[in-house]
């Protein structure tokens, strides 16, 4: 698997395979919660009155009057991981999270509505950093600035490691959509990438264990500390669009929360949000297209020539 683990470490670009057989994807499927500067009427995602005329609507509007060739691809498709490719934020993370502030006797734990005010915060590290400036150190804690980062690290490695054996139980699967939309961009040569502000092995474990290695060693991973700033900061997508060899302005982000969005945004990158269990509540008005996931056939929400469309600016004013 191509991976980005450090700033150090040699980065490959993403390799596509043409043999791939993309999954068909239907004009019959409802429109976007919300798509930028659309002048369709929005629709809900469970309404099925009209739902056919309304989707070949828009891709009628987005072929153009006269027919107009289809738009060209993305160069890179880049998928947040947590939240985008697997759910994994209450029943994964914070499961882990909690299982070694139990080992550690830290008299600490964090319940499901907690856990979802500190996902605003980019990073495991930064995450329980934050939460013991703010609340109070345990008690096992050493008292230096340097000796708590150690201190931090360690639990957060420990904390990897069971989440890695979570997820190589196979226990979270993959969002509805997410393996169809690779395997349509693999198969037609545009380059997949990750960009998760988690540990690199996690993310790791998530790729090779849930799309399988044949998709994994063509998908190149940039997580963890690969940058030293974190989401919402744009760092991690331009050192993705730098090391891919890919212009900013042609890649398309599939991310899930606010600060994902905005990192996109600032990198000058198309961003499709697909909701997940906490962030369904979030502003997303930035975005370019709002869905409640991807979604496989009969219920496809969106494809490989959308996001094509998106960049030729054909559904944003």
């Amino acid at each position: 698997m191509a991976a980005a683990a450090s700033s150090s470490s040699t980065l490959l670009p993403a390799r596509t395979v043409s043999s791939a057989r993309p999954v068909p994807w239907t004009a019959a499927q409802c429109l976007p919660t919300r798509v930028a500067g659309s002048r369709l009427a929005p629709c809900s995602l469970r309404v099925s009155t009209g739902r056919t005329r309304r989707a070949e609507a828009a891709r009628a509007s987005a072929a153009g009057a006269g027919g107009a060739p289809a738009a060209a691809l993305p160069a890179a498709l880049l998928f947040d991981c947590d939240g985008v490719l697997v759910d994994t934020e209450k029943d994964g993370h914070r499961i882990s999270f909690n299982e070694t502030f139990a080992e550690r006797e830290l008299g600490v734990s964090w319940d499901v509505e907690l856990y979802g005010e500190l996902l605003k915060i980019g990073g495991g590290k930064e995450r329980m950093t934050a939460y013991f400036n703010k609340t109070e150190w345990p008690a096992k804690a050493p008292k230096t600035d340097e000796e708590r980062k150690e201190f931090v690290a360690s639990l957060h490695k420990r904390k990897t490691e069971l989440f890695m054996a979570l997820i190589e139980k196979k226990l979270l699967p993959l969002r509805p959509g997410v393996q169809r939309l690779i395997d349509e961009a693999l198969g037609k040569g545009v380059k997949v990438a990750v960009c998760s502000t988690s540990n690199e092995k996690a993310v790791s474990a998530i790729v090779s264990c849930l799309l399988g290695p044949d998709r994994a060693e063509k998908i190149t991973i940039f997580a963890g500390d690969v940058v030293p700033r974190k989401k919402p900061d744009p760092a991690i997508y331009l050192l993705a669009a730098t090391t891919l060899e890919v212009d900013p302005s042609s890649c398309v982000v599939v991310e899930d929360s606010n600060i994902g969005l905005s990192a996109a945004k600032a990198a000058g990158m198309k961003c499709i949000v697909t909701k997940s269990g906490y962030t369904s509540d979030e502003d997303f008005v930035i975005a370019d297209a709002v869905f409640d996931c991807i979604g496989d056939p009969p219920e496809g929400r969106f494809d490989l020539e959308f996001c094509a469309n998106l960049l030729q600016k054909q559904f944003v004013s």
